[in-house]
């Protein structure tokens, strides 16, 4: 045996327990206590991969979390009372109760060991991550602050873990977020994206994602701490997936106001973000495309430098995309750069871009198709020109089949609003829209009990929109058999306009039962329905009309002695006052014309007046020169003829 293990013998032999050394003395008794280190080194190993292995499963996570263990001692500061002076606040052992597996992997965090450390923060990670409850353990055992510490000290795979851990308690709640915030999370995780370690930084970027997305504030804080400049690095490595991540996190950034896409904007992130919409991995377009939608809908401003990266054509390629996602993604980034103006829908429409969004409508189903219906109801309300643009795209037949096609109600009612933007321009818009048989549709799904009420209310102003613009009189014509009265009103108001001035669709009128119809219609003496009707009928000889009446007259009493009356009042009480609120409108419009035309007849009297005085002007002129140039000798009729103009 050499003089250093006899050396270290001892030294072990003297810091050893009495019972030990009574043992029988030498330095031999020290050999059993290896294995006993080792064994402990192990146990610890396999507990933290256990927990790690089987937290990945969700019906083993109840179990460890319902596994309460008694209150495990640690040092921490606490404060005693808020009453007590600072000088009593000192590091003292506490008793905390954390529930669950919580407890006993709290202090293998500080293990001896790397690989229990690493171990045993990828197992909260992964607990954090099933639900909030977990997560809000984590944040009350004071662990956060724990795992915080070590992000500037440990090594890339603990760092790594402890970024996974503070994203899966950040991304349940705000609050919770905030708790990441307030351990001083973010200058850790915003120093791990200047890492060596793609993984690192791709980590870090993805917590700061999950806190960013939340609301306007966490989003704030995070760019207060310096993410933005080194996340728009990071959108320029190498590496696919940390593009992916960065690109979300300034996608979850830009969301909220202005102020933060302007920041956004600021580093350069557009540029950057253009070049990779034609890179073939799909996930990475599709983050591209949601960063580049958030920071155009906020502003024309920033629409327009979207606009001026250069993204169009090159977007367009995107709505042939396998992936659904980047469908959606690219129909959003076109509806929130179309909304803003005209001038912005109409480079659109000069790109291709209607005609492209209505073949991706007809490739796709369900959800994916919203944001493209959107986005040819923003187009067409912004003029009768793209409201045109849009119907010879056949935009009009692809939206009349969303309406019909689609179950879910929310995809409707924007159909439904879509087809009375497009409707409610011009006449021809209206017919372009009608003869698509769309009319009756709306109105089944408007009368539908199972409707909901934003696709009623949304159905019944498309109804409006249109029929009041409509004059092709054979799509309004059922609408007097099944329309209520609230609709009816407005389909008698195109009649009377259309019938005065059209022989040809008077005498259909007649034929195919539609005045007869309009006899039968029981309206309120004064009525703006009873003033159509009357409109209607002064359109048609007396005895036609009477003839009509007095066979209704009959019907009436014949049906009176076979099952009695069915005399009730015509719609409830809702639909009564929306008649009356409307008529009063419109006879505020009337009022309103009145006035306009009467202040128009005053222009043009001050006008024709005004002309009159020059005129008079004029020849009072010419008759003084002729009379002065007739006075005046021939030889200084040159100089008296220049002197007169220059005067003038």
């Amino acid at each position: 045996m050499s003089q250093r293990q006899v050396l270290q013998g001892r030294e072990l032999w003297a810091g050893a327990p009495t019972g030990w050394r009574r043992g029988g003395g030498g330095v031999c008794s020290t050999l059993p206590l290896s294995p006993v280190f080792e064994q402990y080194q192990n146990a610890r190993t396999r507990f933290v991969q256990m927990v790690a292995e089987q937290a990945t499963r969700p019906q083993n996570v109840e179990t460890l979390q319902n596994a309460v263990t008694p209150g495990v001692p640690v040092l921490r500061s606490v404060l005693i009372h808020d009453e007590a002076p600072r000088s009593q606040n000192a590091l003292q052992p506490v008793r905390i109760n954390i529930p669950g597996i919580m407890s006993l992997l709290r202090p293998l965090l500080l293990d001896v060991v790397p690989t229990i450390q690493q171990t045993a923060a990828l197992a909260l990670g992964r607990l954090a991550n099933y639900n909030d409850d977990l997560a809000e353990a984590v944040v009350k055992g004071d662990i956060l602050p724990q795992l915080v510490y070590s992000l500037a000290e440990q090594n890339c795979v603990y760092k790594k873990a402890a970024a996974f851990v503070l994203r899966a308690v950040g991304k349940h709640s705000p609050q919770l977020a905030q708790a990441t915030v307030d351990c001083g999370a973010l200058d850790s995780l915003v120093m791990c994206l200047e890492d060596f370690d793609p993984g690192v930084k791709e980590a870090a970027a993805w917590a700061l994602a999950y806190i960013a997305r939340h609301n306007a504030e966490l989003s704030q804080a995070v760019v207060d701490a310096g993410a933005v400049p080194l996340l728009v690095f990071c959108i320029q490595e190498p590496e696919i997936a940390l593009k992916r991540i960065a690109a979300s996190a300034l996608s979850d950034i830009s969301k909220h106001s202005p102020e933060l896409a302007q920041t956004v904007v600021d580093v350069g992130a557009i540029a950057h973000l253009a070049q990779m919409i034609l890179n073939p991995d799909e996930k990475l377009k599709h983050q591209v495309l949601s960063a580049l939608s958030h920071i155009a809908k906020h502003s024309v401003d920033l629409a327009e430098m979207v606009v001026e990266a250069e993204i169009f054509p090159v977007v367009l390629t995107c709505l042939k995309d396998k992936d659904e996602y980047v469908k959606k993604n690219a129909c959003t980034l076109i509806r929130e750069i179309a909304k803003h103006t005209p001038e912005l829908s109409q480079l659109i429409v000069n790109a291709g871009g209607v005609a492209a969004v209505i073949d991706c409508l007809e490739s796709c189903r369900g959800n994916i198709r919203l944001p493209g219906i959107m986005m040819l109801g923003y187009v067409a309300a912004h003029s009768e020109n793209l409201a045109m643009a849009v119907i010879i795209s056949k935009g009009v037949p692809q939206l009349s089949a969303c309406l019909s096609e689609e179950p879910e109600d929310h995809i409707k009612a924007a159909a439904a609003w879509a087809l009375g933007q497009v409707g409610r321009q011009t006449p021809e818009h209206a017919r372009a829209v009608a003869i698509t048989n769309v009319l009756p549709v709306l109105l089944a799904l408007y009368m539908s009990a199972e409707s909901s009420e934003d696709l009623q209310v949304k159905s019944k102003r498309a109804i409006k929109n249109i029929i009041q613009k409509c004059t092709y009189l054979p799509a309004l014509e059922p609408f007097l058999y099944d329309a209520p009265p609230n609709i009816l009103k407005y389909v008698a108001g195109q009649f009377s306009k259309v019938l005065p001035h059209d022989s040809k669709a008077r005498r259909l009128f007649v034929t195919s039962g539609g005045l007869k119809k309009i006899q039968e219609i029981k309206a309120e003496p004064g009525s703006l329905l009873q003033e159509y009707i009357n409109n209607i009928n002064s359109c048609y000889p007396e005895e036609i009309v009477r003839g009509k009446e007095e066979g209704e007259e009959k019907e009436e009493e014949e049906g009176g002695r076979r099952g009695g009356g069915e005399g009730e009042g015509e719609g409830e009480e809702e639909e009564e006052e929306e008649e009356q609120e409307e008529e009063e409108e419109e006879k505020k419009k009337k009022k309103k014309k009145k006035k306009k035309k009467k202040k128009r007849k005053r222009k043009r009297k001050r006008k024709r007046k005004r002309k009159r005085k020059r005129k008079r002007k004029r020849k009072r002129k010419k008759t003084m020169m002729t009379s002065l140039e007739e006075k005046t000798p021939r030889c200084c009729r040159e100089t008296f003829k220049t002197y007169l103009t220059t005067s003038v």
